[in-house]
């Protein structure tokens, strides 16, 4: 059951509570105990300026402390999370998830949360819409994890009733309506966000390419968009050689999924957002090795990306359209399987020669640009587990970027901003295309030992034919071995809330 939020109003009273959730500074822990002001209550405040004191709870971003209240207050327990006030958006994100993983320990399902002047006027300076929405996401995606499977089930820690409470002078009553509006906001990317993580987090014996397609049409119809699901004998027909080869050596045949937002019937512009789906990756001819290799279901983590984005934003109902596509196969060894020294003839009309049929994601997505563009895309962004490469350039903490068009990047940087995830650009020097010259084809699918991040985002762009490019190469930032922030261990459902923010604010500059 979905969390319900309010801004002012006391559904959760504090005797109602099972903790409340007080957002503090260095700043006013270091005020002296007299001050005019009381933090909650002056025997809790006393302990909490006696921790710090001791440097025990420096109010640090991420840090909480649990203070019993013991009878001197209506809720059991009192939540401190420190808070960096000159952090913006993603301090205050950040603040929310530690404070919600602490409710979690305390299984408090029902939280107040109070907001002292300090955030209050920190929220006013970036926006009190976008700061709600901030807390908002902060609180709900650091409490989703991946749900296990195992012979006895347990229910995922859950908020049920959470109230955000002004404390002094600065929440204004004005206010109420940008906060019921952000509060609104960062549920519904949050729910974005924890559809796409929970499809990547699913075995790849349960999501095959046909599944992944079932799984688009439930969305399709729950939002009443329209679908295609291209099979493998309607794909033959369109003559998709990069998505038939990677599926051809697995008994789960591929799918080529595409789905329409029209948002805008007057307008002949449309968004093709493209997702990476490859629902198990094996590498193919080209065998991986054997540790670490479970972690290839998240290799369709940019498919669920932008099956994540098009669900909020079919629930936003900006005046865009956006056409969604998502190629998916499974990349398997067989006597059927495609192999290195073959050359294939894409959807576009171009050759490719395979060197590698580990690098079998820039396939699918080169025939996933050439139907977006043939279904009306007038700009692209693709979204891709594409390398391990663009790891070594950036670890875990940004996902790579690649494009033809300053322009266009630079909206999706923006709206990376705004989201709170981060995008890096990498180059994309004409040096750097040459290395996927082939005198077999009219390319190849791999560029050599260096570069590696760069030359794959090149080969997709291949297929842009000219039109505004962004290649998103999230092979860094989809899957975490530990958790960090509002980001769970496993499938982070990075990238959902950037697309989301740019087809949103497209129409407002």
């Amino acid at each position: 059951m979905s969390a319900t939020f309010t801004y002012g109003a006391r559904s959760a009273d504090q005797a109602a509570a099972d903790a409340v959730i007080r957002f503090i500074g260095k700043e006013e822990l270091s005020k002296r105990e007299g001050a005019a002001n009381p933090i909650v209550q002056p025997q809790i405040d006393e302990a909490i300026r006696g921790l710090h004191a001791k440097g025990l709870f420096k109010a640090e971003a991420e840090q909480t402390e649990i203070i019993p209240t013991l009878g001197l207050y209506p809720a059991p327990h009192i939540v401190f999370a420190g808070f960096d006030a000159e952090g913006g958006a993603t301090g205050l994100r950040l603040a929310a998830a530690s404070a919600a993983n602490a409710a979690k320990k305390l299984k408090a399902a029902v939280i107040q949360v109070l907001l002292p002047d300090s955030l209050l006027e920190a929220a006013a300076a970036i926006g009190v819409e976008r700061a709600a929405a901030a807390l908002t996401e902060g609180m709900l995606l650091a409490l989703h994890t991946r749900q296990s499977l195992k012979r006895e089930p347990s229910e995922r820690f859950a908020l049920r009733d959470v109230a955000f409470v002004p404390q002094g002078a600065a929440g204004a009553a004005s206010d109420a309506a940008l906060w019921e509006r952000g509060i609104a906001s960062g549920k519904l990317r949050a729910e974005g966000v924890g559809y796409a993580r929970d499809l990547t987090n699913l075995p790849g014996n349960d999501l095959t390419p046909e599944r992944l397609a079932f799984h688009a049409e439930e969305l399709a119809r729950e939002h009443d968009l329209e679908i295609e699901v291209i099979d493998e004998w309607s794909a033959a027909d369109q003559r998709m050689g990069g998505l038939l080869a990677v599926g051809q050596g697995s008994i789960n045949p591929p799918r080529m999924i595409v789905i329409h937002y029209k948002g805008d019937e007057n307008s002949d512009e449309a968004w093709g957002l493209i997702g990476k789906g490859i629902t198990f990756d094996t590498g193919g001819i080209s065998l991986k090795r054997a540790a670490g290799m479970e972690e290839m279901i998240s290799d369709m983590g940019g498919a669920a990306a932008v099956l994540g984005a098009i669900r909020v934003i079919a629930e936003l109902k900006p005046s865009v359209n956006v056409i969604a596509v998502v190629p998916t196969a499974e990349n398997m060894p067989s006597d059927r399987a495609f192999k290195p020294g073959d050359v294939l003839r894409m959807m576009s009309g171009h050759t490719v020669e395979i060197v590698n049929t580990d690098a079998e994601g820039r396939l699918v997505l080169a025939d996933g640009l050439t139907t977006a563009i043939t279904r009306g895309a007038t700009k692209l962004v693709d979204v891709a587990t594409l390398t391990g490469n663009v790891m070594a350039a950036l670890g875990a903490e940004a996902t790579g970027a690649v494009t033809n068009d300053e322009g266009l990047l630079g909206q999706v940087l923006s709206a990376s901003e705004r989201a709170g995830e981060r995008i890096w650009q990498l180059p994309a020097y004409p040096e750097f295309k040459k290395q996927l010259r082939s005198g077999a084809a009219d390319l190849k699918n791999g560029g050599g030992r260096y570069a590696g991040a760069i030359t794959g985002g090149l080969f997709i762009g291949h297929f842009a034919e000219g039109l505004p490019w962004v290649h998103l190469d999230i092979g860094g930032t989809a899957w975490l071995e530990s958790g960090r922030g509002w980001e769970p261990k496993g499938a982070t459902g990075v990238m959902v809330r950037t697309l989301v923010e740019l087809i949103v604010r497209d129409k407002q500059g």
